[in-house]
């Protein structure tokens, strides 16, 4: 045997030398990719999408709009400069009383929202966003290379008593609806419910219920955000169709009543919906976050001192006209941007909730609920924002964080909007039937 090999040794020796030359080259190439520039990669490669970011009229304007890199955390500049793709912009309408005079104010509000964000998409700037009312329009319009808008509502009270009213919603561009907000509506008891015992419907109200079967018809999903875990827990038993939780986040790691706990969760995965967690500090840590902003309090107390300018409580706010409101917030963004400035280089500063606790709520629902029920959401303009992902600007540093903890890309692509896009595709798949 070895004698009819003589005269073939030399070009198994070449053929073995090449082999050998090859294979360190191709090792080496992979490990030249840092985690950095994998996360870079992926990032670029994937749909991101934001499912909530609040709005304020003021900033749909000719002269100020989110072409310009306003201070809002979320804006066209910001949005380009950290590759966040799709934002859902939202009609959020704060809870009143439940009479006609307050339904018709609380509609007069919703619809000037619905017109800021048509506005923004039709005539302030078509070239570089546009409004996207299913699955294949969103990547349609990623393709053509322009940012993407969606629309949700946050709180149906301003439907009012009269149904047709979703469907006149469902027309203006809404792919989404919670039936409440931080207060019982008609529709539903909110989270609320839980600091008093004080529920409205124990769940669902009648109108409730019909409002579950409108929204099934149309193709708009149920979130579940606000609304009691009764009420959650009813509208999954009503619903033919997947639900959403589009800003919560796990109870079992911050125990407050807008997150999710493990048995709402395990319904949730049943029903094949998605949750969508939150950047939102103190859904996040509560103690660190509460540690965090009393100290921030006081040094926006000094600053507002300083400047000779009046900060107000947040149970204060309601009763200010419509000017105090405006001159507050007004100072108060300058106050927070000087603090922020002042905090951080601090190093007496209790640490801020960041995006690894952010990350660690992803964990604990994947490990849950499954890859395939979990999704992201900033809440910025209404609250959220956490140190790392504080504006759209920073949206990369959540694709790094995913990266570190050992997320392929088809995971993150799921996280950032596949799992989301999934459940609109069903949701609307399910009104077609019915």
């Amino acid at each position: 045997m070895k004698k009819r090999l003589t005269p073939y040794l030399p070009m198994l020796l070449s053929l073995l030398f090449f082999s050998c030359q090859e294979k360190p080259k191709e090792v080496k190439e992979v490990a030249e990719e840092t985690i950095e520039q994998k996360a870079q990669r992926i990032h670029q490669n994937v749909i991101t999408i934001d499912t909530h970011n609040d709005i304020n009229v003021a900033h749909f304007t000719d002269s100020i709009n989110y072409t310009q890199r306003l201070d809002t955390q979320i804006n066209l500049p910001k949005m380009v400069e950290g590759g966040l793709d799709v934002s859902w912009l939202i009609v959020y309408t704060g809870q009143d009383s439940l009479t006609p005079a307050g339904y018709k104010k609380a509609e007069i509000n919703a619809l000037e929202k619905f017109d800021a964000i048509h506005l923004l998409c039709e005539k302030i700037a078509p070239e570089k966003i546009e409004l996207a009312l299913t699955s294949d329009e969103v990547r349609r319009i990623h393709k053509a290379g322009k940012k993407v808008a969606m629309i949700g509502v946050e709180n149906a009270y301003p439907i009012g008593e009269n149904l047709s009213n979703f469907k006149k919603y469902y027309d203006l561009g809404a792919r989404y609806i919670s039936l409440s907000h931080n207060g019982h509506s008609q529709f539903s008891d909110s989270n609320t419910g839980e600091n008093d015992s004080i529920w409205l419907h124990n769940g669902l109200s009648d109108l409730g219920k019909q409002g579950i079967v409108e929204m099934n018809k149309l193709g708009v999903m149920i979130d579940i955000s606000h609304p009691s875990k009764e009420a959650m827990k009813q509208m999954i038993a009503l619903s033919k169709a997947p639900i959403i939780a589009s800003h919560s986040s796990a109870r079992k790691l911050c125990d407050h009543s807008r997150n999710l706990d493990d048995e709402q969760l395990l319904l949730l995965k049943e029903n094949g919906g998605v949750i969508q967690t939150v950047a939102f500090s103190s859904y996040l840590n509560t103690e660190k976050h509460e540690a965090r902003a009393a100290y921030l309090k006081g040094i926006y107390t000094k600053i507002a001192d300083s400047l000779d300018l009046k900060l107000y409580e947040r149970s204060e706010i309601g009763a200010l006209s419509a000017d105090e409101k405006k001159a507050f917030f007004a100072d108060y963004t300058k106050v927070k941007k000087i603090g922020k400035e002042l905090v951080a280089t601090d190093t007496n500063a209790p640490p801020a909730v960041n995006v690894s606790d952010f990350i660690d709520h992803v964990d604990y629902l994947v490990k849950l609920i499954g890859i395939d029920h979990v999704g992201l959401s900033s809440d910025f303009d209404g609250g959220g924002g956490i140190e790392g992902w504080d504006d759209a600007a920073e949206t990369y540093n959540v694709t790094l964080e995913l990266v570190k903890r050992g997320y392929s890309e088809e995971d993150i692509a799921k996280l950032w909007g596949g799992n989301l896009l999934r459940v609109l595709d069903k949701v609307q798949a399910v009104a077609k039937t019915l």
